[in-house]
């Protein structure tokens, strides 16, 4: 008899095994999806201000509500995984780092809607500049994006790293426009111009912050392969 309780003991213990696998690649898929329909929305938000294409701005909107749905899912996921299962080790640090890149690709997703919103006004007027170091950040951006998304389905650590050099980058471009748009501004003889031109700003802003998310993906990558928190190496817990 008790051998059999054992054998019955064990046979339960493999099947909650297998169902965690299931669930866990589950929820790593999920997350997948996610950037998916993530990246949909930047490339729609910025092909609409760049090509002055306002049907894009139909997507953005339509796919904004499928991230809001799959980042209440995701969550939920992760908080049964982990009250139900009690997860240790690598285990525990890949959901939690799912919970906080979840976090990061729906604020991805409301940066698209904030470029998208930008460009509804400013592709209705004529333009105030040519684009050349906007679609340079969005480029880099969209690399970032496509790396940690790639680095986090792949526990690869050196694309994460790859990543977080590249944000720098982003930040030179930001800087850049910033500085174009002031001069700008300094010289505007009316208010429309200088609407349009901190509309502008809204939008390489949230370029930047797009690069941003992808750095803090890049880095729960790390954490979640190495254990490693990068996130501010100045400082130290005591």
């Amino acid at each position: 008899m008790r051998r059999l309780d054992f054998k019955i003991n064990d046979l339960q213990s493999h099947l909650n095994m297998r169902h965690f696998d299931v669930e866990m690649n589950d929820l790593q898929n999920r997350l997948l999806d996610m950037a998916g329909f993530v990246q949909k929305m930047i490339r729609a938000a910025t092909q609409e201000l760049v090509a002055r294409d306002p049907k894009q701005s139909d997507t953005v909107f339509s796919l904004e509500k499928e991230v809001n749905i799959q980042e209440i899912v995701i969550d939920d996921k992760c908080l049964k995984l982990i009250a139900l299962n009690q997860p240790v080790g690598a285990d525990l640090r890949f959901i939690t780092s799912a919970m906080r890149i979840n976090s990061d690709l729906e604020r991805m997703g409301d940066e698209a809607v904030n470029i998208s919103e930008k460009a509804v006004h400013l592709i209705k007027n004529t333009e105030l500049k040519p684009f050349i170091d906007i679609p340079k950040m969005v480029k880099i951006v969209q690399n970032m994006i496509i790396d940690c998304i790639k680095a986090f389905n792949t526990n690869n650590s050196e694309l994460a790293l790859s990543v977080l050099i590249k944000d720098n980058e982003v930040d030179d471009l930001k800087n850049r426009v910033f500085d174009d748009i002031k001069d700008l501004m300094v010289k505007a003889s009316d208010i429309g111009t200088i609407q349009k031109a901190i509309d502008l700003m809204f939008v390489a802003k949230s370029i930047e912050r797009l690069g941003d998310h992808a750095t803090n993906i890049s880095e729960d990558v790390i954490f979640m392969i190495h254990g490693k928190n990068i996130r501010h190496p100045r400082t130290s817990c005591k």
